[in-house]
């Protein structure tokens, strides 16, 4: 299993970045992919996380592409309090957007958000 992000840069408040995980080893639509982000000096919290489907929140929408094996993040409205390494990670389906449920990792990709 491999997870690999990319996508991360420098932006300033008010931008947008789309993030992707390329996936192999698993299919992304029968695995709960989640995204997660550790800003510095703190723990690593769940952003949101889908067994299959496009979700969204109010600013950050999970979308995974069967066909491309990849899952991808669009974030918008990004502002200073957003930067961190994203990382994406999988787990069982159906698995709660919370760190202890993914098993395997990617390395990150860092966004940062200037004012």
């Amino acid at each position: 299993v491999q997870l690999v992000e990319s996508g991360g840069s420098s932006v300033q408040t008010g931008g947008s970045l789309r993030l992707a995980c390329a996936v192999s080893g698993f299919a992304v639509d029968e695995f709960a992919i989640g995204w997660f982000r550790q800003a510095p000096g703190k723990d690593i919290m769940g952003i949101i996380c889908s067994t299959g489907r496009n979700l969204s929140t109010s600013r950050f929408t999970i979308s995974p592409d069967v066909a491309k094996n990849t899952v991808y993040l669009q974030l918008n409205n990004l502002k200073p309090d957003d930067t961190a390494v994203y990382s994406c990670a999988l787990g069982p389906p159906g698995s709660s957007c919370h760190k202890s449920q993914f098993v395997h990792w990617g390395q990150g990709t860092q966004v940062t958000v200037s004012s």
